[in-house]
Parts: C-alpha cells; sequence; structure tokens
C-alpha cells in the first residue's frame, strides 16, 4: 500500500501525463497555453547577463523554460529545467529541439529536494506551483536555504505557492483529500516565506484565490487555492516589505 506522499505523487503523475499527453505546449486549451506573467517581468534583467543560468524547478514540459531559453541563449545563456517525471522532460526535449533551443536546456531527472544545487551559480531560479510538492514542510524549508545559497548576489527568485489547497468532488461536492503534499494555511505559508528571505528585497507579494476543474481517477475535481506569488532579490531590503 502507498503511503501518504506515494498516494498523491501517484495522483498528480496520472494528472500531468494526462495534461502533456493531450495538450500541446503553447496552444490554447489548458494552462501550457503561455508562460506565467510574472515571467516577461524579470526576464529583460537578464538579456545583457553573459553566460547567464537559471534554474527552473518542476519544470514540465517547458511552459517557461522555453521562452526563457528562446531569449538568453542569444548571449549563451542555460536553463536548467528540473522535474521528476519521465513524461515532462521527454516531451521537455522535444520542444526544445522543435523550437531549436536544445543547446540552451539542460533536463534533470530529480526530486526538487533531492536535486544537488551548486552554490553561488544561478541568477534567476523560477519555481510555479513546485515547491508545495516536497515531501514536509522541513524538506520545504531546507529546499528554500538551498535555493538562496544557489543563488549569486543580485540573483531573484520568482515563486508561485500554493496553499489552502481544497479539492471537491464536482458531482457531489463531497470534500477529499487535496493532492498536494505541503498543504499549509495561507498565513503560514506567508510566514514560512517571510522568514526565509527576511534579508532579501521583496519586489512582488500578492495572494490570488483560483478555482479550477482537474481530473482525479476520470472524476472532475474542483480544486480552490491561494495563490502566494512571491518576487525576491538578493539584496538589502528596500521599502517595508513583508513583516514578522
Amino acid at each position: 500500500m502507498l503511503n501518504r506522499v506515494e498516494q498523491i505523487r501517484a495522483d498528480e503523475k496520472r494528472y500531468h501525463d494526462f495534461i502533456y499527453e493531450h495538450h500541446v505546449l503553447f496552444e490554447e486549451g489548458s494552462w501550457l497555453h503561455k508562460p506565467v506573467s510574472m515571467i516577461q517581468g524579470t526576464l529583460p534583467s537578464l538579456l545583457d547577463i553573459p553566460n547567464v543560468r537559471v534554474l527552473d524547478l518542476g519544470c514540465g514540459v517547458g511552459r517557461n523554460s522555453i521562452p526563457i531559453a528562446s531569449e538568453i541563449q542569444k548571449n549563451h545563456g542555460k536553463v536548467v529545467c528540473v522535474d521528476l517525471l519521465d513524461s515532462a522532460l521527454t516531451k521537455l526535449e522535444r520542444y526544445s529541439q522543435t523550437y531549436g533551443i536544445e543547446h540552451a536546456i539542460q533536463p534533470v531527472k530529480s526530486d526538487i529536494a533531492a536535486y544537488s544545487f551548486p552554490e553561488n551559480h544561478f541568477q534567476w531560479i523560477v519555481a510555479i506551483s513546485a515547491l508545495e510538492h516536497v515531501s514536509s514542510v522541513q524538506a520545504l524549508t531546507g529546499v528554500l536555504e538551498k535555493m538562496k545559497r544557489a543563488t549569486k548576489e543580485g540573483g531573484v527568485h520568482s515563486l508561485i505557492v500554493n496553499s489552502n489547497v481544497e479539492e471537491r468532488c464536482v458531482e457531489t461536492n463531497q470534500r477529499i483529500e487535496a493532492s498536494i503534499e505541503v498543504n499549509l494555511p495561507t498565513k503560514n505559508m506567508e510566514n514560512l516565506l517571510n522568514k526565509t528571505y527576511r534579508n532579501w528585497n521583496v519586489l512582488t507579494q500578492t495572494v490570488k484565490p483560483l478555482s479550477f476543474n482537474i481530473l482525479r481517477e476520470q472524476k472532475e475535481v474542483r480544486l480552490t487555492t491561494n495563490a502566494i506569488t512571491l518576487v525576491v532579490k538578493n539584496e538589502r531590503p528596500q521599502g517595508d516589505g513583508w513583516h514578522e
């Protein structure tokens, strides 16, 4: 019998395998349609940096990695793309070839918590709906600290972290256990991030309620979440930022 984390990851694998198989990157019809909006806000600041290094945690098939690589390759930049799913990395390699940027993409199969973060290496780390899928709060705290050590001075972290996630069967409205490993109340997740980045400059911080339907074992499920968007820079804080 699978334990809780194993069951969640099996559910997530089925869901993502289905999405990657039935939807094409950058075509309308799913969340693969385009990169998240905050990517475009940070990307211009990296274009003049030679050999810029970017890390995309939970990269999937390249929704964010491929647009980033397409721009930074002009100055010999590279995106390290970490994901646990074979289906994601196989599609990522194919899409990178399709868009002619395979030399700027470095796929790595790994659980995020098990990835060997090189110290003082990246100018930008991106993690979109990924960090909450480590095995525990302790693992999340450890990953965040390793991310910080892996970031050069002046580097940026662009994060979307889900919190207070709830799943309900659409047909019955019955609440089911959410398939997410670290499911903290929003305030608790904010406090964890606040403590982690207390010495960094907060560029953007928002909390946005989201609601959408997904499939779980061929049943339609309504997922609701408070998505925390956080963009922070490895430099002395300016202004008020977040408070304890």
